[in-house]
């Protein structure tokens, strides 16, 4: 489903550094692959990249023998927004829209028939806890309760691939748990995801197969 193939990134500068030197990874549909690793080894470069949100140096990302670097704007856009879910740290949270249309939104920028969008919606947002929040803004909600917001956004469409950036950073032990039991859930529906974070604790609990980042590199697979 996702290949990717000496996959280089670097980021000028007073002092030019390389984020990423020689990635090479390869997902099959229905993996649950955490990228592991401290803070600034390039796990939330490696899944812009691979969100088409960026363009690496060199080497290339291959999503269902597509290759990205192929794509103009408007298809890697089209791509994104039928194939693929985004949890990232930033939220992203449109302050003016309520916290059911939020999560509505890509049902309606997908511009195609969905099956009942308002029940699909309002389940999606009792699956992460905010069944009774759907009528709220965002700025009546906590950091956590955002978070929630935005995983939801992220899976109301069924993408193919959920990219999670550090997905359970602002929540406490049992929610994180939840959330992640919460993509595993949909992992096991047939979804592709890959999850950027620095808990191993909390991989270990869920038990999917890991890949570790140092310095810029994959130094482990397990």
């Amino acid at each position: 489903m996702l290949k990717i193939r000496s996959l280089t990134k670097t980021f000028a500068g007073p002092r030019r550094r390389v984020v990423l030197e020689n990635i090479d990874l390869e997902l099959s549909t229905g993996d649950y692959v955490a990228v592991m690793g401290e803070s600034g080894v390039g796990k939330s470069t490696l899944l812009n990249l691979i969100a088409g949100l960026d363009q690496p140096d060199a080497g290339e990302i291959v999503l269902d023998g597509v290759a990205l670097a192929q794509l103009d704007d408007d298809a890697l856009t089209h791509l994104r927004g039928e194939q693929m879910g985004f949890v990232f740290q930033a939220f992203h949270i449109l302050p003016y829209l309520s916290v059911y249309q939020n999560v509505e939104l890509p049902l309606r920028l997908l511009r195609r028939a969905v099956d009942e969008p308002r029940a699909r919606t309002l389940r999606m947002l009792r699956a992460v806890g905010l069944g009774d929040r759907a009528e709220s803004m965002p700025r009546e909600l906590s950091g956590g309760e955002l978070q929630r917001v935005a995983i939801a956004r992220a899976l109301v469409h069924s993408p193919k691939l959920v990219l999670a950036d550090e997905p359970t950073g602002n929540l406490d032990p049992d929610l994180s748990l939840e959330i992640m039991n919460l993509l595993r859930e949909i992992n096991a529906g047939g979804t592709t995801v890959v999850v950027a974070t620095h808990d191993r604790e909390l991989i270990r609990l869920v038990g999917r197969r890991t890949v570790t980042l140092d310095q810029g590199r994959i130094v482990e697979v397990a």
